[in-house]
């Protein structure tokens, strides 16, 4: 009896499996994705090591980093210790980035995805809305609107959100053209399927890739947003953030830069980190830049 030899068709790969390959091809993504684990693992388990009391004064103002046994990073203009503010002025500000990145794409998404389907005079009406806040002066606007509602995290992460949502509903805008008119929305609009279905169940889900990149580069433009505010006096001052430490300490840098260089780089490392992992995840959910 002859052997008859069978071939089996290759394993296909879901999208976001060979995405993820993708991004683990790149290493500056990769290692901006540890650096951003390192540095949240730092702000949400560091405190258990080092501990302390972030107001309490713990010895003379302006202490150099190293100056002083068991003040690693020195003191700022009240004597504070520099390592546990940072410790917990982390969560704040990663908080702000986050609450107001997820605002951002809310409403960027609403607004775009509204517009990009039913066109016409609705898609005319939202874009003139998005071009309305668009030329407005962003980091202005949020300053009025934080003075209006006193500065909590609440009202600077909805004030970052309010301001920062247009690029996101005119990136959804564009996704959305272009995905309504091909065969499968077609196919489901012929079987009876719903607007909303249509919009939240089929096109949203193909749009997703570059809202996601939009997503986490939000992100560090937020944290840079709540940085600049606090360094103008508009931060929470009943929460410790690393912009607030900037803020505070910012008359006294001709004297000791360690107050305000120090979560300067704490800043920096994080938009670098959200930065690296934004073009990682661009570079894996673009197929024309996988070859790169």
């Amino acid at each position: 009896m002859a052997q008859t030899d069978t071939i089996t068709a290759p394993e296909a790969i879901s999208p976001m499996r060979e995405a993820w390959g993708q991004f683990l091809r790149n290493r500056p993504a990769v290692f901006g994705l540890i650096l951003l684990t390192v540095i949240i693992g730092f702000v949400l388990y560091g405190r258990y090591i080092f501990g302390g009391d972030p107001y309490q004064i713990v010895w003379g103002p302006l202490t150099a980093p190293g100056e002083r046994e068991g003040i690693l990073l020195g003191t700022d203009f009240l004597g504070r210790d520099i390592l546990t503010n940072l410790l917990k002025g982390g969560a704040p500000t990663l908080t702000v980035g986050v609450s107001a990145a997820l605002l951002t794409v809310v409403i960027g998404i609403a607004v775009g995805a509204t517009a990009g389907y039913f066109g016409g005079w609705i898609d005319d009406l939202l874009m003139r809305l998005t071009e309305f806040f668009q030329v407005l002066p962003a980091l202005l606007f949020a300053m009025v609107l934080v003075t209006l509602f006193s500065p909590t995290l609440f009202t600077i992460a909805f004030a970052i959100g309010i301001v920062s949502w247009p690029p996101t509903a005119r990136l959804t805008r564009a996704e959305f053209l272009r995905i309504r008119e091909l065969e499968y929305v077609t196919a489901a609009r012929s079987i009876g399927a719903t607007n909303g279905r249509i919009i939240w169940r089929v096109i949203l889900p193909n749009a997703l890739p570059p809202l996601i990149v939009s997503a986490a580069l939000t992100v560090g433009v937020a944290i840079l947003f709540e940085a600049g505010l606090s360094f103008l006096g508009l931060g929470d001052p009943n929460s410790v953030s690393w912009g607030l430490m900037i803020g505070q300490n910012r008359n006294y840098l001709l004297e000791a830069w360690w107050p305000v260089a120090i979560p300067g780089i704490a800043i920096f490392l994080t938009v670098f980190a959200v930065s690296l992992v934004g073009d990682g995840l661009n570079d894996a959910f673009n197929p024309k830049l996988r070859s790169r």
